[in-house]
């Protein structure tokens, strides 16, 4: 069974592009116990004749140590694969992808004859910069790594009890260690930002989409009590993903030390990771906690609300929507809909009221998962209702996520034909129907149709569509039907596109550069750091291993139509509805409740938008229906 303790960070590093530490801490307390764990390690495997070295590096030995992966592993991250260049020891050897985000260090010291390991370390790519977190595990688990690394087959027993998953599995720290890596790196690169307080006065929501929290959709927040907040100098979201696949920025910008340094001594003191929401640390930073206002002796004020709200109250909903589909147009493979939403709320209400909310449309939604926000307690559940009742925290949050079936028809139907005119010219037609069966409010605000081509350059193109304007890149075509500002409600309309396209001939396309694209964009974030002389012929090297590994199992190409196959075979659409939902789900604001009674204006919106929205083509070889997955 996984390990219960809480995550504690021994150390952290942020290192540039140019392998230089920007910023380095350690946290002694956390140290310590590291030291007395490796200690009781070595006293009980004494007669193994086995010991843990209780070290940490100095800013050079890791930066040494660093620069060294980076040229053994042929980047910054890696591939987590074992090469023919790969050593016992080191992360390729282990054989799992994983390794390109926990990775180990070899350490040499700067005597030269003590040599050690680091591990566990998260690596997170943000911007120009290197995150690396050392979180705090116990020496029996790091010997277990230590041992894995020097096996002949450690890559080719995932699941077994000595495997990578499994040992990672028991190690929980690590999840606790990626959410401070994201953190840090978003802090540095100036995408978490409380801005001001933006309240709209329109009886509607639908322009506050820039969100604190990025995907939750509404930009207004609180007023702390006594003082109203500062703008900030930048803007932007947090948009925290998966493990470490952030693209990179072009440009760096220099390390706000003070704001970090608030922020790993407000919300990790000791080490121990207690509240990441960068907005509560800037805000107790700059007020302090609630000094005035007290809830009354009864109730408790809870420690994800450090401050009270003073002044304008009101309650803010969101609803917001994403349709995934594959639309086939065939009798045989009938298409895949689904649709995946979540409820987004803000309370700006005075004191600690609970807040009971009722959900309506349950039953033609046809839930199949529901997951709500730990403040969330459901009091009741029906065959089309359920009602909440939740003690809303401070600023926005995410009340519920659920995935459900699509209830009217899609908002976009139709088919997609590609087939071969000649070796460089293609003919092609959309026949597509926007919002049948949709009437106000509901509303489509722009809607656009891609076509690409990644494998040959896209010389012209020929012909009108009913509607709409095309343009043309390098590698796609461009349909777009709404454009955004000239959105159609209240009615459906029919869109039409015939017409050919033509490619550069294959002799003169680029030879070399293409047919590693598709590694190029796994590696995208190492490139800042794939670019040194030093490195080009071993990544060159990984590259081409990488590309023979990819193309073994794929499909030989049909010459005679070599269009409808895999890249070529799909279009995606793109679209933006407001007025609704597409599942049907919904908020009355008249049927919530606030206790102790407030006047607090409820105010809901609603949004649906695409995901994975594909075309496949008809005429071409499709693929299994199961999911829209685009290869």
């Amino acid at each position: 069974m996984p390990s219960s303790s809480p995550c504690s960070i021994r150390a952290l590093w942020i290192l540039s592009s140019q392998d230089n530490v920007a910023f380095s801490r350690r946290f002694p307390v956390v140290e310590k116990r590291w030291r007395l764990a490796c200690a009781r390690e070595n006293e009980r495997s004494e007669s193994v004749g086995y010991s843990v070295l209780p070290l940490l590096p100095t800013d050079p030995e890791l930066v040494s140590a660093f620069s060294e992966r980076k040229r053994r592993e042929g980047s910054a991250q890696g591939f987590g694969i074992r090469l023919a260049q790969s050593t016992q020891g080191s992360d390729s050897w282990v054989d799992d992808p994983i390794t390109r985000h926990i990775i180990s260090l070899s350490i040499k010291r700067e005597g030269g004859e003590e040599e050690f390991m680091l591990w566990p370390l998260v690596l997170h790519t943000k911007g120009s910069y290197y995150i690396i977190i050392l979180p705090f595990v116990e020496p029996q688990q790091f010997k277990a790594y230590e041992k894995l690394c020097t096996r002949s087959d450690c890559g080719g027993s995932v699941g077994e009890e000595y495997s990578l998953s499994s040992l990672l599995y028991n190690l929980p720290c690590i999840t606790g260690a990626i959410m401070v890596a994201h953190t840090v790196g978003d802090i540095i690169t100036g995408d978490v930002v409380d801005p001001d307080v933006v309240i709209s006065s329109s009886p509607s929501v639908g322009g506050l989409l820039d969100s604190l929290t990025g995907s939750i959709g509404i930009s207004a927040r609180a007023k702390p009590v006594g003082a109203s907040v500062a703008a900030s100098s930048t803007s932007g979201a947090s948009a925290v993903g998966t493990i470490a696949m952030d693209a990179s920025k072009s440009t760096s910008r220099p390390i706000d030390k003070d704001a970090l340094l608030t922020f790993l001594s407000s919300s990790m003191p000791f080490g121990t990771p207690l509240d990441l929401d960068f907005a509560h640390v800037s805000v107790i930073k700059a007020h302090g906690f609630s000094s005035s206002d007290l809830p009354p002796a009864e109730l408790k004020q809870p420690a994800w609300k450090p401050y009270l709200h003073k002044g304008k109250q009101r309650m803010l909903f969101m609803i917001l929507e994403t349709i995934n589909a594959a639309m086939y147009d065939r009798d045989e493979i009938p298409d895949s809909i689904s649709i995946t939403g979540q409820v987004n709320c803000r309370a700006d209400l005075e004191g600690l009221p609970d807040v009971s909310l009722p959900l309506s449309g349950l039953k033609n939604a046809s839930m199949e998962i529901v997951s709500f926000h730990h403040c969330v307690q459901v009091s009741e559940h029906g065959d089309d209702k359920q009602a909440l009742m939740f003690s809303p925290p401070l600023g926005n949050f995410v009340l519920m996520r659920y995935q459900a079936l699509c209830g009217p028809d899609p908002p976009v139907k139709g088919f997609y034909q590609l087939s071969m005119v000649s070796e460089d010219e293609g003919a092609f037609l959309f026949k597509l129907q926007l919002m049948e069966g949709y009437r106000a409010p509901f509303s489509m605000d722009f809607c656009t149709v891609s076509m690409p081509f990644p494998r040959r350059r896209v010389l012209s193109f020929d012909g009108n569509p009913s509607t709409g304007t095309v343009s043309m890149t390098e590698h796609s075509l461009e349909w777009k039907i709404v454009t955004s500002g000239r959105g159609i409600t209240g009615k459906s309309i029919e869109a039409t596109f015939p017409g050919t396209i033509k490619f550069f001939s294959r002799t003169i396309q680029r030879g070399p550069s293409l047919p590693r694209s598709v590694s190029r964009n796994m590696v995208e974030e190492d490139t800042h750091s794939d670019a040194e002389q030093d490195t080009a012929n071993n990544t060159l090297n990984i590259e081409d291993n990488l590309m023979e590994k990819m193309n073994k199992d794929l499909e030989s190409v049909d010459l005679e139509e070599p269009f409808c196959w895999q890249a070529y075979n799909y279009a995606k659409v793109s679209f933006k509805i407001i007025g609704g939902t597409l599942s049907g789900m919904s908020i009355d604001p008249k049927s919530v409740s606030i206790y102790p009674a407030l006047k607090a204006p409820v105010e809901l919106s609603m949004q649906a938008s695409s995901g994975e929205y594909i075309l496949w083509n008809t005429l071409g070889k499709c693929p299994s229906a199961v999911s829209p997955k685009v290869y």
